[in-house]
């Protein structure tokens, strides 16, 4: 096989493997997003990726070791300064953070706020680190009384802006959240996403629409994705990738609900004939789940995955690779609500695979894109390194 015509890769995000050997720096030392799950669910049934290998990293309950892995296996450590979701993206792609984008758990300062009003004309409500929807049940009905927007971040660093699509309209909410990236690019706040929220509904049943829209910062290099585009190949951008990468080295951006829309959208992929990379990002397990402390719901959707990732191996024929590994952690046992610095898994599978064997430890998520552009024959970015030859067998 002298190359792969398709490339699938799967990010589960935040979906991390145990701590990472600078954890405690991060203040996660204990973390370990797989594994407390499971032992929470006492014991996680995932019999695909058990089959590809998942226990064979390291063992986690329920799921057995397995004698003849169907794919080759080993984990990733991060080497970027950070364990957000841009940069865990970035890096996997070539790019290393040396300078972690700047968070704001006290809310955002009152000279950025007067900013963003004077330049909307809306006034601002809340401003504080919030769930994304129990700051619209506390502020919603505030809002459409008085068409201020509700502004809130998270542990990550974002600044999200949420209002009700009959108060202000999207392309209103858009503007808006233009204005904020404008404001924020640089230097006190360097933030790495603006994300409007819109919801719709009334009191007691808002509910937020799948209007969504982020506004990441550019990535300030040329990544992997960018020489793919040049060399006219294909880069099918599933669910929020072209946001993280603002679009760039994007030829295709396809959005989608959630994890099993997402999977859908996959599925739907693969039965295009195209040249080059299909990536997929699988938001809920960290947003949905991660972020607000359910590991039941974290479970469930992991084991959910699990299902329709069955269909994906169905699809994959000779020429074809696929990739499943994370970004970060995002331990819903660990204290906080923030992501965590672990290990991320890392599985590679194609149909000419013997026997699946395990791959020395990854010190950089950049060997991902070292091997994809390896691949496909383009420039190898500056990081990482190729396991291609590695894989073939």
């Amino acid at each position: 096989m002298n190359q792969f015509k398709r490339v699938f890769l799967i990010v589960m995000d935040s979906v991390g493997i145990g701590e990472a050997p600078d954890a405690e720096q991060f203040g996660d030392k204990g973390a370990d997003t797989i594994g407390h799950i499971a032992n929470h669910m006492e014991g996680l049934h995932m019999p695909n990726m058990g089959k590809l290998g998942l226990s064979n990293i390291r063992e986690i309950k329920g799921i057995a070791k397995a004698a003849q892995p169907l794919a080759h296996y080993s984990k990733m450590q991060e080497a970027s300064n950070g364990k957000d979701t841009m940069t865990g993206h970035w890096e996997m792609m070539g790019l290393y953070i040396n300078q972690p984008f700047r968070t704001f758990p006290n809310g955002f300062p009152e000279e950025l706020i007067d900013k963003l009003e004077h330049r909307t004309g809306r006034k601002v409500i809340g401003n504080k680190a919030a769930s994304g929807t129990e700051i619209i049940k506390e502020l919603g009905e505030k809002h459409m009384e008085t068409g201020a927007i509700i502004v809130y971040t998270s542990a990550d660093s974002v600044l999200q802006i949420a209002a009700h699509e009959e108060v202000v309209p999207l392309d209103e909410l858009y503007q808006i959240c233009e204005i904020a990236r404008e404001l924020t690019l640089d230097d006190p706040y360097m933030l790495g996403r603006i994300i409007a929220r819109p919801f719709n509904g009334v009191n007691g049943t808002f509910e937020r629409t799948a209007n969504r829209h982020d506004y990441a910062l550019k990535p300030f290099g040329r990544t992997v994705m960018n020489d793919l585009a040049d060399q006219n190949l294909d880069v099918i951008a599933l669910g929020k990738i072209s946001d993280i990468y603002d679009g760039e080295g994007v030829t295709e951006s396809v959005r989608t609900m959630d994890n099993d829309d997402g999977m859908t959208k996959l599925v739907e992929t693969m039965e295009k004939d195209f040249h080059g990379l299909s990536f997929l990002n699988l938001v809920d397990f960290d947003a949905k789940y991660g972020h607000r402390r359910d590991p039941l719901g974290y479970g469930e959707a992991l084991e959910a995955f699990d299902t329709r990732l069955s269909e994906v191996l169905s699809k994959l024929n000779e020429q074809d690779l696929l990739i499943i590994t994370a970004d970060h952690g995002n331990d819903p046992i660990h204290h906080g609500t923030d992501h965590t610095r672990e290990y991320v898994p890392l599985l590679i599978y194609h149909t000419g695979i013997k026997q699946g064997k395990e791959l020395p430890l990854r010190k950089t998520f950049a060997d991902i894109g070292a091997t994809i552009a390896d691949n496909f024959k383009v420039p190898l970015p500056t990081h990482g390194s190729s396991f291609l030859e590695d894989i073939r067998k």
